[in-house]
């Protein structure tokens, strides 16, 4: 009897015991991890990104049916996961596979794949609240069905410490082939192991964080000087952006932007709901900044950044973007106008060909928050500095990332930057400079791609006009009854898991409120 329960045992356990099976492993090593990781950074922002661009005017879609109207409306799709994707970015695609990747780098001294967990997870984490307000913090991932939320405050100090920890072992010596490992072709996706710009991304998304904080008391007496401080720790040049690697091949490899993976680029026949150009852009790239913007022009302006972001519509050659809910097949989108041919397969200009680099972060947009801080301080000389760095970062963010059409057009050159500094549209000095001088150049920095910091600006200063002097001011039929005639300021959180599974907790922060969409989130507030 007793060895009949000893063989019972025995066999229990090798049966049970996966993690020694080499056909079911259970524990994976970090450098499996890393890149999958690194394509859900750009595969569930851009998918975020269809919404978020609507709310920011950045893109809006040609059909009319509901479901566009909705979110160009300030509104959004009930019972529905549109706009949950980075939650499912957080908590799943990264989720456990980040948590077992730091783990195994610490425990193997891959130190430099851990000093990049954490900065993901830092990451990561500052886009979620920065979307939703209050998420799932300390009980991201219990082993429960139901889990609470944690406000801004502690989500911000949670992302430092992360931010410190990955800069913690940046300073720490790798394993033996830890380099190579992150140099090869399934290996660091962003910087291939460059610790030096990595910890340059650390302190730029500390320097983002601080500078969402206009709307605090402190934020002329300290937080500014955090801004300006990280951001001279960070990028240095556009050289330094963080960018995401693609191959182009096919759609698993492809930009989340591009016509091979088919998000943003519907043809008109199927009215496309996403993509197509907003007008704010294309009046600040034609006159809007300091001026009145060209109506309909057939031939550029002083901007030259206008003919490397976008082209004009066939045929009549005109300059000319959507309106919210107003989209029509004669305004531009990313298969048509932001193609960089008119032939198939439409390898698409700009950012958004197959193999282009996806953007994540970047040193113009870096050098605007810098001149923001500086500004509201009160330091207009060097505010002014980092505004002229700023445009000139955004010239060279397109010669690097920006000329990936087929073909691809010619190079801003030197003359073409001068004139455009030179000319009406930019602040010739730092008495002339005004703060949407700064956020609209900021503005079309970011456009196409950085929605979340485009919203985050945008809420900040409360859709303000006379800082976004292009943006469309909603009218009052333009709303949802249930918005009350109020912008939207967080996305809802991801319905499958939350308003299906976790009702009791939403209940507690107004989650089940028609209009919780509309309610500040706390970096907004005073």
């Amino acid at each position: 009897m007793f060895s009949a329960v000893v063989l019972c045992i025995t066999s229990c356990k090798k049966w049970l015991d996966v993690n020694t099976d080499p056909a079911t492993p259970q524990v994976t090593k970090a450098e499996y991890l890393l890149s999958p990781i690194m394509y859900q950074m750009a595969n569930n922002t851009a998918t975020d990104n269809r919404l978020i661009f609507k709310y920011t005017q950045d893109m809006f879609g040609q059909d009319v049916t509901t479901f566009t109207v909705a979110w160009e409306k300030h509104g959004y799709q009930s019972a529905s996961d549109l706009g949950g994707s980075m939650w499912r970015m957080v908590y799943i695609n990264f989720g456990l596979n980040l948590e077992d990747m730091i783990k195994d780098a610490e425990a193997t001294n891959k130190w430099t794949y851990a000093g990049i967990g954490y900065a993901i997870k830092a990451w990561g984490f500052q886009l979620l609240t920065d979307a939703h307000g209050p998420v799932i913090l300390d009980e991201a991932y219990a082993n429960q069905l139901k889990f609470k939320y944690q406000d801004q405050p502690e989500v911000y100090a949670r992302v430092r410490q992360w931010s410190q920890k990955a800069l913690e072992c940046f300073n720490k010596t790798d394993a033996n082939g830890t380099a190579a490992l992150l140099a090869g072709v399934s290996g660091d996706q962003m910087y291939k192991g460059d610790r030096v710009k990595w910890r340059k991304f650390v302190y730029g998304l500390l320097a983002q964080q601080y500078s969402h904080l206009i709307n605090k008391a402190e934020f002329n007496t300290q937080y500014a000087d955090s801004v300006v401080k990280y951001v001279d720790l960070s990028f240095t040049s556009a050289a330094d952006d963080a960018t995401i690697n693609f191959g182009g091949s096919n759609s698993n490899d492809s930009n989340p932007f591009s016509q091979n993976f088919g998000m943003y680029t519907a043809t008109a026949t199927t009215a496309p709901t996403y993509g197509r150009i907003g007008q704010p852009v294309v009046s600040l790239l034609t006159g809007g900044v300091r001026g009145t913007a060209a109506v309909d022009p057939t031939t550029p302006g002083v901007d030259p950044r206008l003919t490397r972001m976008m082209n004009p519509i066939p045929v009549s050659g005109v300059y000319r973007g959507a309106l919210p809910f107003a989209g029509t097949a004669a305004t531009p989108h990313i298969l048509g106008a932001l193609t960089g041919t008119s032939t198939v397969p439409f390898p698409g200009k700009y950012i958004y060909s197959n193999a282009a680099r996806y953007p994540i972060m970047s040193y113009a947009q870096l050098q605007f928050a810098k001149a923001e801080a500086l500004f509201r301080k009160g330091t207009t000389g060097t505010a002014f500095t980092a505004y002229v760095n700023g445009i000139k970062g955004h010239m060279d963010f397109i010669n690097l990332y920006g000329r990936t059409g087929s073909p691809a057009p010619a190079t801003i050159s030197t003359t073409e930057i001068n004139n455009y500094l030179a000319s009406t549209e930019v602040a010739q000095n730092a008495g002339a400079l005004t703060i949407a001088d700064i956020m609209q150049q900021k503005y079309i920095a970011q456009w196409g791609w950085a929605g979340m910091e485009q919203w985050s600006d945008l809420r900040k200063y409360h859709y303000d006009p006379l800082v976004y002097k292009t943006y469309k001011q909603l009218e009052a039929g333009d709303f949802f009854e249930r918005n009350n005639g109020k912008y939207a300021y967080r996305l809802r959180p991801r319905y499958s898991s939350e308003y299906v599974w976790n009702q009791d907790e939403l209940a507690k922060w107004g989650g089940l409120q028609t209009d919780y969409h509309t309610k500040e989130t706390w970096s907004n507030l005073p």
